[in-house]
């Protein structure tokens, strides 16, 4: 399983509400996409300007499908990275 958190802020809080627009796309197009197990959008209650991403994938391949299909590739690359900074943090599930 692979598990990934992205933190992203909006260079110019003139755009959250677009980029909140395009997230929930990208979210709900990922969800649908073969080998995701978990793709959340949470946006900050304390700061507008941000949002994490959580995602979950069953394996590098379906990471990598998921990089070329709609979602990554028609909002998530050309639309959203241009307004934000992005801050990924690959990453390992704590489990007792």
């Amino acid at each position: 399983m692979i598990h990934l958190n992205v933190l992203l802020k909006v260079n110019d809080p003139g755009n959250v509400n677009k980029v909140r627009e395009l997230l929930t796309e990208c979210c709900r197009l990922s969800r649908a996409e073969p080998g995701c197990a978990r793709f959340e959008v949470y946006h900050s209650n304390n700061d507008a300007t941000r949002f994490v991403l959580n995602e979950h994938w069953e394996s590098p391949e379906a990471l990598d499908g998921h990089r070329q299909a709609k979602a990554y590739t028609e909002y998530y690359q050309p639309q959203v990275l241009p307004l934000v900074t992005r801050e990924p943090h690959p990453s390992t599930l704590l489990e007792p």
